[in-house]
């Protein structure tokens, strides 16, 4: 039975006439339990009886890890849990970046959403990864409660409210999003790039792979779908999206950093696998290609190596869309025309983007939309909705007339020189 004790004070080495009260309790061990700094015996001996109670009902938490940091009990999770590569990554970034540096020593149960909501709208970072700092930090408190260490996550289901500023902020960014490509500036930049560089844009815009996945294709990727339709049968070529590669940066179970790798993996959810169909130009283009191309991967660096999305943008993507100057030859360096701006700011998440914009252009039905993007569609609509044969040959016929209107304006009989 819960019982008090006194606990004197003591200054200068000597006890005093001060006292406070501790409660003891028995622990669903059987040793005893203590918390101390109560002010009165009846206010003790009350506490440690609800912690017994609590136990007897099997809902009680040891208030010694309840106390335990914030940082102390995160590593522990992070430890347990083993999601892909690049999501352990940017949960370690968030944490060691952001989220640390404010709760690390943070006892479990001192976090309230007012103070970390807060937090996050003072954040010097863009308005999704606030955001996201709460939703990994309501995850490793709901890792605390399921391990005992808290009764409620304080941050569950909450949503959160947006200062003035951080809602302008919010805006002007929305402002400048990603942008999308017209399909003459396409076409020229992958001109521009050359036949392998080129046709990786063109893939990306036309057929609206995502940067991982483009990395995973090999010859065996294309291949074609066959659907009975009008009593015979739809037949076009298309692109199987199964795999793609991973780019990040392991660590031990401290959270230790290791070395950057590129890793194939499947891709991450259910709508991603999937079979993209290939108008008609596209498909020609890459059945070439992998007719002469030398390496396992459609699309590498020369030497056949999966490229890093960093240096595809550097070497690649930045000075094909925003130009360079010319440099002259030197030791080491080859000499170097000037290249004008196409378009400013186009990267490969860009020309994905434009994949969908051209789909919307063409008025692609959203069950077929949603399905060759890889996208989740909500609603009670995806599961009453499918793509048809004839919804799959309207897209193509879209995606085809966009193409060869933009080679027409362009003048071209076809995208690469000879």
């Amino acid at each position: 039975m819960a019982y008090a004790e006194k606990v004197y004070k003591v200054r200068n080495g000597r006890q005093t006439k001060q006292f406070t009260w501790r409660s003891r309790y028995k622990k669903p061990d059987g040793t005893w339990g203590s918390e101390p700094g109560f002010p009165t015996k009846n206010t003790a001996e009350r506490w440690g009886e609800e912690q017994e109670a609590a136990i007897r009902a099997g809902r009680w938490t040891d208030p010694d890890l309840m106390r335990k940091p914030f940082g102390k009990w995160a590593r522990e999770w992070m430890a347990a849990k083993a999601p892909r590569g690049r999501t352990t990554e940017t949960r370690w970034d968030r944490l060691e970046r952001l989220i640390l540096p404010r709760w690390d020593h943070t006892p479990l149960n001192g976090i309230t959403w007012f103070d970390a909501e807060n937090w996050a709208n003072g954040l010097d970072c863009d308005d999704s990864t606030a955001t996201q700092c709460l939703t990994i930090m309501s995850m490793i408190l709901t890792g605390a409660v399921d391990a005992q260490h808290l009764l409620v996550n304080p941050l569950a289901n909450r949503r959160r409210s947006r200062t003035a500023d951080t809602k302008e902020q919010r805006h002007a960014k929305e402002s400048t999003a990603d942008l999308w490509a017209p399909p003459e500036v396409v076409l020229r930049g992958a001109r521009r790039a050359g036949p392998v560089n080129g046709l990786h844009m063109l893939t990306t815009a036309f057929a609206g792979v995502r940067w991982g996945e483009s990395l995973a294709l090999r010859a065996e990727s294309l291949t074609e779908r066959r659907e009975a339709a009008d009593g015979g049968e739809f037949v076009c070529p298309a692109l199987s999206v199964v795999l793609e590669v991973a780019e990040y940066q392991p660590r031990d179970k401290d959270g230790a950093k290791l070395g950057q790798v590129l890793v194939l993996e499947p891709v991450k959810t259910r709508e991603s696998k999937r079979v993209i169909d290939l108008p008609p130009f596209l498909a020609e283009l890459l059945a070439a290609h992998a007719k002469t191309h030398r390496f396992e991967w459609l699309f590498c660096t020369v030497g056949g190596k999966h490229w890093r999305r960093n240096n595809f943008g550097r070497q690649v993507t930045r000075p094909i869309f925003d130009g360079r100057d010319a440099l002259k030859a030197s030791k080491g360096h080859a000499p170097r025309t000037e290249w004008e701006p196409i378009m400013k700011g186009v990267t490969m998440r860009a020309l994905r983007h434009t994949h969908d914009t051209y789909q919307d252009q063409i008025g692609v039905k959203p069950s077929l939309a949603y399905e060759q993007a890889g996208h989740k569609r909500p609603g009670i609509k995806a599961v009453y909705q499918h793509p048809t044969p004839a919804m799959r040959r309207d897209r193509l016929e879209g995606l085809q007339q966009i193409y060869e209107r933009a080679m027409g304006h362009l003048g071209w009989e076809s995208v690469w020189e000879s």
